[in-house]
């Protein structure tokens, strides 16, 4: 276990920009041409894409949009996402106290770094977070659409979706708390079935189903969890986007599935606009 107090940016200049100033550039355009959904309700959780930005972002930027309204209440961000680089069994917490990005430093939640080591699937291990990519790029859109706020990082490995929905239940909080899921969908289809097989993915979320495999979704270990969460917690699910790289940036043989979706609690649609 490497014990570095601050887990310097790994992907800054290849799936996002370096420079502090161009990614300002990058986000503002990315967030204000997001299409806004009328009436969206505030969410407690959202699905989002985490390939590069110029592939993926504008799809994420249509979950991060909705959080306008939200900049001064939420202050803890739950990102949860799979681990690409090295297998984990359970839970990976890293030991790093911090992570950077080109727009400065996020703190994680001490007292839940500390709770969580209580947990026997959870392994506190900067390994696994070091060139991880799925939860650093979310980072500098929570950095410029809330004002202050702590996170709780876990890369989610060989878990199962009880776990995963337990731990979440551990997470919860109010209203204060956001909860993001990093997953990208299918990889390196044609075009037209990519489209297929994303559609039919999105609307097993869409009714709350918790079968993903991992050819639907990188991420379908904590999207399942999630799935099973929001049943408990009666939140409604809503598509804000699905879209692939073939619609973004890249040719159409070889593409990435990306969606943004969010959970919200349907008694209180929209308490956080007023």
């Amino acid at each position: 276990m490497a014990a570095a107090s601050i887990r310097p940016a790994a992907v800054a200049g290849l799936f996002y920009p370096h420079d502090e100033r161009v990614l300002r550039t990058q986000l503002a355009e990315l967030l204000a041409t997001a299409v806004p959904l009328e009436a969206a309700p505030m969410p407690k959780a959202v699905i989002v894409p985490h390939a590069g930005y110029i592939y993926s972002g504008p799809v994420a930027a249509s979950a991060y949009s909705l959080l306008a309204p939200l900049r001064e209440r939420i202050r803890r961000v739950v990102l949860l996402g799979p681990t690409h680089r090295m297998a984990v069994r359970g839970f990976a917490l890293p030991a790093a106290q911090t992570f950077a990005t080109p727009l400065g430093e996020v703190s994680l939640s001490q007292a839940d770094w500390l709770a969580l080591q209580a947990r026997p699937d959870v392994q506190v291990d900067d390994r696994p977070h070091a060139l991880e990519h799925c939860l650093e790029v979310q980072l500098p859109f929570l950095q410029v659409v809330l004002e202050r706020f702590e996170i709780v990082p876990l890369l989610v490995g060989d878990a199962p979706a009880a776990a995963v929905a337990e731990l979440l239940e551990a997470l919860w909080g109010g209203p204060e708390t956001l909860i993001v899921v990093s997953s990208d969908l299918s990889h390196y289809h044609p075009y037209r079935e990519a489209q297929w097989t994303d559609r039919a993915t999105v609307e097993a979320v869409l009714t709350l189903h918790d079968g993903i495999d991992h050819e639907q979704a990188c991420g379908a270990t904590p999207i399942n969890g999630l799935v099973l969460a929001a049943r408990r917690h009666h939140l409604q699910p809503q598509l804000l986007d699905l879209r692939n790289s073939g619609d973004t940036a890249g040719d159409r043989t070889r593409v990435v599935g990306y969606t943004s979706i969010a959970f919200s609690d349907t008694e209180h649609p929209n308490h956080a606009r007023h």
